[in-house]
């Protein structure tokens, strides 16, 4: 068993560690939001520590999972940051969806420091977090990945190494992509069935048995059909993601004319005041 620090205790993080430590690591936690860390550690057992440079100390594996680019550096970078407490041969295992481009900055200033950086989003929502079945997107060196990869499989069903830094990020924001234009085409489906008078319910349970099926029709469809919009990923955070996304494509030339048109949705519905609203709530602006 390991030692762990997790730095990041939001609606990922915080189940995230908790199975670090269901898992037989010794984990520290630390939180932007003392008195959260305070909490987790009664609860489960670890410990806490005042910032991330403490955090960090001693430890063999560093988790990371956080809002964006800037909450990323602001929590790894400077006096209090994470970096400054890593030990040699530590590996930092970053969780955040961040761009590729500040992946591999990280991974360029572990390494003149002389420990190792993955990037490492994940997917799988709220629910996998607190059901430990995340899928984790990884970009990095083979050799610590190959050392992390038992231990990330703590939270996962699946754990891949897919290139050098940035590989884990520029997964995700495929992730990102495809989502988004299914989120839109099942809520064209519904809103549809629905004009045409049918048992959206009933047409679901068929069609989700054949080539239309999905994830996002098996777990999404009939809490569209009810409009209901409260699970867990929220719409602030796909914008975010869809953004970094769409800024990538700006520099490698990739058209994504769908994926463009899908972030202008949302940002409708989060003029609808469904900012925290999950990403199925599409189908609420086809009904305005």
């Amino acid at each position: 068993m390991a030692k762990v620090a997790f730095i990041g205790l939001g609606v990922m993080g915080y189940p995230m560690a908790r199975h670090l430590k269901t898992k037989g690591h010794e984990v520290t936690v630390y939180n932007r939001n003392g008195a959260k860390a305070d909490k987790w550690a009664s609860e489960n057992g670890g410990k806490a520590a005042p910032t991330p440079r403490e955090a960090a100390k001693g430890q063999e594996f560093v988790f990371c999972c956080v809002g964006n680019d800037d909450d990323l550096r602001s929590v790894t970078l400077g006096a209090d940051g994470a970096f400054a407490g890593m030990e040699k041969g530590a590996i930092f295992i970053d969780n955040t969806t961040a761009s590729a481009n500040v992946a591999r900055e990280l991974h360029e200033a572990a390494g003149k420091a002389g420990f190792s950086f993955i990037d490492a989003p994940v997917s799988g929502g709220q629910a996998g977090a607190e059901n430990g079945v995340l899928t984790v997107m990884c970009g990095g060196d083979a050799a610590p990945y190959a050392k992390a990869e038992p231990v990330i499989m703590s939270f996962a069903r699946s754990c891949r190494l897919l290139g050098a830094s940035g590989s884990g990020q520029l997964t995700k924001m495929i992730n990102q992509i495809c989502i988004a234009g299914l989120v839109q085409g099942l809520a064209e489906g519904i809103h549809f069935g629905k004009k045409a008078g049918l048992d959206i319910d009933a047409v679901i349970d068929v069609i989700s048995k054949g080539a239309a099926g999905s994830w996002q029709m098996e777990n999404r469809g009939k809490t569209m059909n009810q409009g209901k919009y409260d699970f867990g990923f929220a719409i602030d955070w796909m914008r975010k993601d869809l953004g970094i996304a769409l800024e990538e494509a700006r520099r490698n030339k990739a058209s994504l004319p769908v994926t463009a048109l899908v972030d202008q949705f949302y940002s409708d519905v989060q003029k609808l005041g469904g900012s925290r609203w999950d990403t199925s709530a599409l189908l609420a602006r086809l009904g305005k």
